[in-house]
């Protein structure tokens, strides 16, 4: 027989291990939340790539480079970037497709992929979700003039609008 101090600490021990499995159960039951906070928004699946709408042979070749923050310096930047075809940044063709370009603050220059947006866009940069973080996005290119900005906010402020103009072929 069970004295009533022993029947006491096995009652005691009964409900704890009772508590205990339903907290556990809780736990993994998705019930609504009682407070003002907002739940977290899921995060969106990787889409598929989808093909830029310029290719990558098209901007390959010696650009002048230029960069600029202020909009209306845009024209005064792209005669500064036509006056670095003396220097000029050299985009090259990658051997998977894509053009060998330097990331922000990178300075061994890689292959970076031309990729597409479900929203029109296109972007520059490493395989992966578009845009990724070390992406740049490709503002305007009409052949001559490629500006690109970077989506990373820190290398957008730092870089600003890369203007790049092709520099004439060699006579």
């Amino acid at each position: 027989m069970i004295s009533s101090r022993n029947a006491r600490t096995v009652a005691n021990l009964a409900i704890a291990s009772a508590l205990t499995v339903l907290l556990a159960a809780c736990s993994s039951m998705s019930l609504p939340s009682l407070s003002s906070s907002p739940a977290p928004e899921a995060e969106p699946g990787v889409a598929p790539d989808m093909p830029a709408t310029i290719r990558s042979d098209e901007i390959v070749g010696r650009w002048g480079l230029a960069s600029f923050q202020n909009p209306n310096d845009r024209a005064r930047t792209e005669a500064a970037a036509r006056g670095q075809c003396k220097q000029p940044y050299v985009i090259g063709a990658g051997t998977s497709g894509g053009v060998v370009m330097h990331l922000a603050d990178q300075a061994t220059p890689q292959e970076l992929r031309l990729k597409g947006s479900p929203s029109g866009k296109n972007y520059i940069g490493p395989p992966g979700p578009t845009p990724g973080e070390q992406d740049r996005e490709i503002v305007s290119f009409d052949g001559r003039v490629l500006v690109t900005r970077f989506i990373e906010k820190d290398a957008a402020v730092r870089y600003g609008n890369m203007v790049y103009v092709r520099c004439a072929p060699r006579a």
